[in-house]
């Protein structure tokens, strides 16, 4: 699926932000960092622009004993004593960096835009290599997972209907917890998984930017990091399935993803697959609860499939200049 570009690309954006984009997304890899602190740069700011969504925040839960094994929780403001679908997202970084906070509104913006819509929405933090190696990320999204299920109750969450969403390494994280061999049995409740530009093989070609930190996690051996990246269990994905690039990807991603799409679909399970026109590797998520709501929407979709109907019919952002 690929969504056109309505009457003028980057909804939401002034006409210098998106300029600005639409100049950075053919040149994206010839300058990843600092293309990708410029996006950031435009979607704080977008996000800055928009009015109070009157979410209860539960900061800095720990699931875990490491100081980054923590998450934040979004709560709509109503509370109507219904069970709510928990939605997790799993920040990138190249398995050597990356926060759920990399700025004062990504990564939150993920978790805010399904808490908007009546979900549970939820950033989590991991840690991170060489300090952490395989399978640690893995292991941080099992443990994150567990303590979900554990405590949905305290807060209106539905232990049968959580969703993960992993955008970047966050993305092998997630698809690892739900193929790999050494989960079986612990992703009970998981209703689907959602992997944004995602890196599901791991490689340390010449033209991967982020060849170090494939490395610094999965080790120096070619055949052990095959051996453990997603590729190698793609078969084994058990649960609904959406796999999202964007038109501008970080090397080799785009190919990869569409691989892994086929063996899933080759074991009897398609995936929707979903490109994101005119975004890059960064803005793919930044975006997300801005007025450019069309993946936002696809998202939304894919959940309301999934984990039962939305408790929230709402536009995937408030509407500048209006309470929400």
């Amino acid at each position: 699926m690929t969504f056109p570009f309505p009457h003028a690309p980057f909804p939401g954006l002034d006409d210098a932000q998106r300029t600005a984009m639409l100049t950075l997304g053919p040149t994206w890899a010839s300058d990843i960092q600092g293309n990708r602190r410029q996006v950031c740069e435009i979607y704080d700011a977008v996000h800055d622009g928009l009015p109070a969504d009157g979410l209860h925040t539960l900061p800095a839960q720990a699931y875990g004993d490491d100081p980054r094994q923590q998450l934040d929780l979004y709560l709509p403001a109503a509370a109507d004593g219904a069970a709510r679908p928990i939605v997790a997202f799993v920040h990138g970084g190249a398995f050597l960096r990356g926060s759920k906070d990399a700025t004062p509104h990504i990564y939150a913006n993920v978790p805010r835009l399904f808490a908007r819509a009546g979900c549970v929405g939820v950033n989590v933090e991991y840690r991170l290599a060489p300090q952490a190696p395989y399978p640690a990320g893995a292991d941080d999204v099992a443990a994150a997972v567990d303590w979900l299920r554990r405590h949905a109750a305290a807060w209106g969450g539905d232990p049968r209907r959580i969703v993960l969403i992993g955008h970047s390494a966050g993305g092998s994280h997630v698809a690892t917890f739900l193929t790999d061999p050494r989960y079986r049995g612990q992703a009970d409740g998981v209703a689907g998984a959602a992997l944004i530009s995602a890196r599901l093989e791991a490689d340390t070609l010449p033209g991967n930017p982020n060849a170090a930190g494939v490395v610094a996690y999965y080790g120096p051996d070619p055949a052990l990091q095959r051996r453990h990246a997603p590729m190698a269990h793609a078969e084994a994905m058990a649960v609904p399935l959406l796999i999202a690039i964007a038109e501008y990807e970080n090397p080799y991603l785009d190919r990869y993803a569409l691989q892994y799409a086929a063996r899933v679909a080759a074991a009897g399970r398609m995936p929707r697959i979903v490109q994101v026109p005119g975004h890059n590797h960064t803005s793919v998520v930044a975006h997300l609860g801005s007025a450019d709501g069309a993946f936002a929407a696809a998202l939304l979709d894919f959940v309301a499939t999934h984990a039962g109907p939305l408790p929230i019919t709402a536009p995937a952002a408030p509407a500048p200049g209006r309470s929400s």
